[in-house]
């Protein structure tokens, strides 16, 4: 299961610079990770400062 950003998402862009295959992109009030693209590492979510990123 791909990662999805919550709501905490505080729009940093520490995410995306980890993302290394440049799934996160900047949406509408926070970051959003194309579910197709992710390839689940966790670097999205080892690097936010707020625990945004996240499995369902």
């Amino acid at each position: 299961m791909a990662y999805r950003i919550s709501d905490a998402c505080i729009q940093c862009g520490a995410c995306a610079a980890e993302c290394p295959v440049s799934c996160i992109k900047e949406g509408d009030g926070q970051y959003v990770i194309d579910e197709n693209t992710c390839i689940e590492c966790g670097n999205c979510a080892n690097v936010c400062p707020v625990g945004a990123p996240g499995k369902e």
